[in-house]
């Protein structure tokens, strides 16, 4: 080959050379550029409105309603007459009861009337006779009324107000019975379901619409109050006195009668509240020419009384239009207070009572 040939070639395969290089050049550029943009992508933060959409987070779920659970419901409620003597101690059914009145009686004492709805209970008792006044509070309540045996005066109202009543002196030894565990009169006892058989019977209506008589809330809630009421004492007369004592870790108040803890007959657990209602209204021996000092109550009207819970009290007017109204509990400013979902004994005792509290 000759020289001119040969250097052209070597000056082609030079200029080859730097195309080839000036090509690896621009490809390594290109590439770096290229890795630049996905690093810098990369390290983006996600809420840059020009490159990402922000990503919404879920709607969080709404908190489910509380709903009272004291009163709820279509059955209609069971007023029972409860034998209060000591001789009947201890009772059967008190916690289940959603309200318990207790009133006096002749001599002194006091008789109780426990109010259930929707219950299922094996034991209720011991039940004992009716007084005229106990009705009023089972007509407020839209109840079926059990008692076993009456005063006169009970008797006629009951068929003057039409009451629905299951009376144990005329029902079989299948609606109530006698326990052997207590001494007569102060053992006759029935249940639920027995009380119910004998309504159908009758035909009584068993379910009910009407609103409570007390204005529960859900949220629980203290009272704002000055007067503590971890001790509660409540004398209805010389021989009975009511005492409770709070129990500020369950939130409720502990039953005590003439100075006796009160527990269940059946369970063998304290009689327990989260309410207390006071009301102060006279009794009055009726004249009834049977001289067994029997009592009347002057009930209809405005009265003074304390509304306790959670370890205070407030004072309240407790107004009673008629006998079968229901009673409405007003603060002093006149507004219907509110309650605490829980069961709630109501105390109606003489003007003259020394309540107190500690």
């Amino acid at each position: 080959m000759s020289k001119g040939k040969r250097s052209k070639k070597t000056k082609k395969m030079k200029n080859s050379t730097k195309i080839i290089l000036f090509l690896i050049l621009v490809i390594a550029v290109a590439g770096g550029i290229l890795a630049y943009q996905i690093f810098t992508n990369q390290n983006t933060p996600v809420n840059s409105e020009e490159n990402q959409e922000v990503a919404s987070e879920p709607e969080p779920e709404p908190e489910p309603v509380k709903q009272i659970q004291t009163y709820s419901g279509s059955d209609r409620p069971i007023a029972v007459m409860i034998d209060n003597h000591n001789g009947a101690w201890p009772q059967a059914g008190l916690n289940k009861a959603y309200m318990v009145y207790e009133i006096i009686v002749e001599g002194g004492e006091t008789r109780l009337m426990a109010l259930f709805k929707g219950q299922n209970l094996a034991t209720i008792g011991p039940v004992r006779s009716s007084r005229h006044y106990f009705l009023d509070y089972a007509m407020e309540n839209d109840a079926i009324y059990v008692h076993y045996g009456w005063s006169p005066q009970a008797q006629s109202d009951v068929a003057k107000f039409g009451i629905n009543n299951i009376n144990g002196i005329t029902e079989s030894s299948d609606i109530f019975w006698r326990s052997k565990e207590k001494s007569s009169p102060h053992n006759a006892v029935t249940s639920t379901e027995k009380i119910l058989k004998s309504a159908n019977a009758k035909k009584y209506r068993t379910t009910s619409t009407k609103e409570s008589v007390l204005n529960y809330v859900a949220d629980e809630f203290d009272l704002e109050s000055e007067t503590i009421a971890n001790k509660v004492i409540i004398p209805h007369s010389d021989l009975q006195k009511v005492s409770y004592e709070y129990d500020a870790q369950n939130k409720v108040y502990k039953r005590y009668a003439r100075n006796k803890a009160q527990t269940d007959w059946t369970t063998g657990e304290a009689v327990k509240t989260k309410n207390i209602i006071i009301t102060f209204c006279d009794n009055y021996t009726l004249n009834d020419g049977e001289n067994k000092g029997r009592q009347g109550l002057k009930n209809t009207g405005t009265f003074n009384g304390y509304y306790i819970t959670n370890g205070k009290a407030i004072k309240i007017k407790c107004v009673k239009s008629d006998r079968n109204s229901q009673t409405v509990y007003q603060d002093l400013e006149g507004n219907k207070i509110n309650v605490n979902d829980g069961n709630t004994f109501v105390h109606i005792c003489p003007t003259s009572a020394k309540v107190s509290f500690e």
